[in-house]
Parts: structure tokens; sequence; C-alpha cells
């Protein structure tokens, strides 16, 4: 049977530029793809004739040979991609492989890696480190040492992962393309040279003290800044601070991730501070004054009102916590718990019989007023 002429296969007119051959190819490549047609040996048939026809088109000088001398220009033991189609031999497999690399590429994310060397340098992993303060730290802001278990650049062979006065070569199992193909059936599978780890290259000597990677293991000594008001779950990254990259490539980042210890008397939110304190049953009724300590290391005098009640707060403005790169500060609130008498001498409990029997409503009017609501629903 006559080979179909390789313009009509395709679609497209004698003069057909190269995007046009291969909008074309590409949208009927996806229409007759084997693994869109398992078992349709027709669709098998257009298949192989439309890598042909492009394999061949795509080609400025198998394009103009055949332009020229039709198909007899790769007949009488030419070469060409007819060669090998009829039966999907390595020929064709590896052609198929350079097509689908041509058309289907920047579709699947952007060509392979072409080989040479362009996987050798490999950014660093980033780290975290955990750091954990106080709040008077984080109040105060500061400047704190770190330690930090990573691996750096190798000072022995510059980060080449070669050994000082030796050369390359390039790789023999991929012949330094970098990666290296197997025939699986129809398909060819490519993937990264397991012997040059995409290098394309290999040293002639690997540097003795950190075999070749480039990097070693190394404890590194990290100043951070601190600052005012930083808070509980916050991340600090330091650019180019993490791993050094494989053989030469550029370092990872660390980040520091800050959590902050629990304080004895304060709780924080946000940029205010929150702290209970137990007041005597006499100097919430009568009123009264005592002192707290703030973040500072200074006191603040807190006034308690006569008739003060359980749970009142008392707002002291700018005690609290300094707002994060601002000049602004959080307030501190003092809840009041007010502590009823224990373990009272017989006078204690004379006097508070005596003053239990001179309250009126007027003294204590919130639960005067509630029992007084409780008889009347209950009818009493």
């Amino acid at each position: 049977m006559a080979k179909r002429d390789f313009y009509e296969v395709l679609g497209v007119a004698k003069d057909a530029d190269d995007a046009v051959l291969k909008s074309a190819y590409r949208k009927l490549a996806m229409q007759y793809h084997p693994d869109r047609n398992h078992g349709d040996s027709e669709a098998e048939g257009k298949f192989k004739e439309l890598s042909e026809a492009y394999e061949t088109l795509k080609d400025g000088q198998k394009r103009a040979a055949y332009d020229r001398f039709g198909h007899a220009a790769f007949e009488n033991g030419g070469r060409g991609p007819a060669a090998g189609a009829a039966g999907f031999g390595p020929e064709f497999t590896s052609s198929m492989s350079d097509i689908f690399d041509d058309i289907f590429g920047d579709f699947m994310g952007g060509r392979r890696g072409q080989g040479g060397g362009g996987a050798a340098k490999l950014r660093g992993s980033d780290l975290r480190y955990n750091l954990e303060i106080s709040l008077e730290e984080s109040f105060a802001g500061q400047t704190v040492e770190i330690d930090v278990p990573t691996l750096v650049s190798c000072t022995t062979c510059d980060g080449n992962g070669a050994k000082p006065g030796t050369g390359t070569h390039t790789c023999r199992q991929c012949n330094g393309h970098g990666k290296v193909r197997a025939a699986q059936g129809f398909f060819t599978i490519e993937r990264t040279c397991p012997v040059c780890q995409g290098r394309g290259q290999m040293m002639d000597q690997p540097c003795t003290d950190c075999g070749g990677q480039g990097r070693r293991q190394e404890n590194r000594k990290l100043s951070v800044d601190i600052p005012k008001g930083i808070e509980d779950g916050t991340r600090i990254r330091l650019a180019n601070e993490g791993e050094a990259g494989l053989r030469g490539g550029p370092p990872g980042d660390l980040y520091i991730f800050i959590s902050l210890r629990p304080h004895d008397l304060f709780q924080r939110d946000g940029a205010d501070l929150y702290a209970r304190v137990p007041i005597a049953m006499t100097t919430a009724a009568l009123g009264g004054e005592f002192e707290v300590p703030t973040l500072d290391a200074m006191r603040a005098k807190v006034k308690v009102a006569a008739g003060t009640q359980p749970g009142q707060r008392v707002r002291l403005k700018g005690k609290g916590m300094p707002v994060l790169r601002s000049k602004d500060t959080g307030d501190l609130y003092v809840q009041l718990d007010i502590e009823t008498p224990q373990n009272l001498s017989r006078k204690q409990r004379e006097l508070l019989e005596e003053f239990q029997r001179l309250t009126t409503e007027e003294t204590n009017p919130t639960s005067d007023g509630f029992f007084a609501k409780l008889k009347t629903m209950f009818g009493a």
C-alpha cells in the first residue's frame, strides 16, 4: 500500500510553518494515541503514520529532501524515520521520546532536563528551629544566640565535591546527558542517571572530607534578634541560613518558631495582659489599694473601690505588652477575686454575726433582690 503524502497525513498545507505543524500533530496525536484507543489497530496505525510524518517535516533537512524527492528520499537504505516505524524498534521509540519532548514538554509543565550538569547544583533544605522565650524577653526584646546543627559548605573543596587538584570526566552511563532511557514496550522511560545523579560529569576523585557531597555536618552559632512584643507562634525567617546546597548549590532558609513559656502571674491576649489577684473581703467592702509587679521591672498601684464585687476588673492603661513594630502598648487588666474569711476566731465570728444582724436591703441589694424574686415565683 502506497504511503500517503505527509502533509495530507497532518492535514496542513505544504507551506505550513513549524507552529502549524506542531499544532496539527498535537491535536491528531492526542486523538489517536494508543492509551486512548486500547486494542484499536486502525488508531495505532494512524498514530504511527502521524509520528513518522511529523518526525520528517519538523526537521529542516529532512523536510527539504522530502519536498524534492518525496518518500523516495528515505528509501534504499536510508535511515530516516520510516526505517524503524513499522516495527516500533529502538530507533522509533527514541525518536518518539524526542517528539514528545518537543510537542508536549510545555504542556506537561516544561521540557525535561537536557543533561550536561543542569541538575548538579541542588538547593539546600530549609530548617526549622524551635525557640522558647519568657514573657519578659518578649516584652523587652533582645538578641539571643542559638546553636543550630546543619550541613555547611565544605571548605576543603569549596563546595564542589571534588578533591582539590583533581578534575572531572563525562559520565559513562549517560554519556554526559544526565539522564538515561529504558524502553518498556511501546514507551521509553527517561529518568535521572543513577551514577552521576543528573550532573553528566563524574569527579576523578571525591573530596575526602565531604565524600563528594560538597557539604558536611556542623553546629552553627547564630544571633537572632527578637523584636519587642513578639507573640507565641510567630515565625522568623533567616534567609540562606539553612542547609548548604548539594555540590555548591544555594543554601536553604532557617525558620525559627517562637513559643512563650507560661508566666506565673500574667496571661497574654494580643497586646493586653491579664492577672487575677485575690483580695480580702474587708478590702472589697471598705476599699483600699495594693501594688502589682509589671514586666518593666516596676510596680503599679491598683485602687480598689468600696463595694467591689467578685470578678470586677481594674484597667491599668499602657501596662501591657508593646505592639510588634509599633509604638503602641497594650493594657493590664487586674481581675479582683474576693476571698471569703476562713478559720474565724470566736471574736471574729461574733462580729460577723453582729454585722449580719445589722445588714439591710441597701447593704446587699443584689442578693436581697434575687431572693425577693424567688419568693414571688414560689408565691410565698
